[in-house]
């Protein structure tokens, strides 16, 4: 096949035909997508080679199925074929949990202990912070360097925190140093949620 010069047109128009099922004004929104993507990502790292962020990016074929995936369209690429790019070829079932899944639990996991302290609250939402991490680090909606800050920040992070919490005598006693260092661990999961939101993936 013949290529131009601009690897990113070549991909984008890889994204475009592969996604030739969808509704225009979609499908532009999707390029548009991720060129200001691409634009973002060339601007934080100018050392980095343009191969490397559209393979981060995902094989064209997979970001055309995810996209036909969550418009309701049936259309998608044969299961056996190649990948139309460079990209690692991520599966499509893992697209289709929206972002907001784990970034919702992650943010709101805090909750659980801070409501129900004394019955199974810190239980709970253990659970549901183990679960929004697992889903955030298998999700096909952020880069795997963007996984790793959200991980730290969401869930590593506040779990060594409190876990030096629990196991030491340093720390200050009663409910008011507690509720503080709650609402600490709930504010900065919160903000790296919302963060990680506005950096997804298409």
């Amino acid at each position: 096949m013949k290529t131009s010069q601009d690897p990113v047109r070549d991909y984008l128009s890889a994204v475009e035909r592969e996604a030739s099922a969808l509704p225009a004004d979609r499908r532009q929104e999707l390029l548009a997508d991720l060129a200001e993507h691409i634009e973002v990502t060339r601007a934080e790292r100018p050392d980095a080679v343009i191969g490397e962020i559209l393979a981060e990016l995902g094989d064209p074929r997979t970001i055309a199925a995810t996209a036909l995936a969550e418009s309701g369209s049936t259309a998608a690429p044969a299961p056996d074929s190649a990948p139309a790019w460079g990209g690692a070829d991520d599966s499509v079932r893992r697209g289709k949990v929206h972002p907001l899944v784990p970034l919702l639990m992650l943010a709101l996991a805090q909750l659980f202990g801070m409501a129900f302290p004394d019955d199974g609250g810190p239980l709970v939402g253990g659970l549901v912070r183990i679960t929004g991490a697992v889903l955030l680090c298998t999700s096909v909606h952020w880069t795997a360097s963007r996984k790793v800050i959200g991980f730290l920040l969401t869930f590593g992070l506040p779990s060594v925190a409190m876990t030096i919490w629990n196991l030491t005598d340093g720390g200050p006693s009663g409910a008011g140093p507690a509720l503080v260092a709650n609402l600490a661990a709930l504010v900065l999961a919160s903000a790296t949620a919302a963060w990680l939101w506005r950096v997804r993936r298409v």
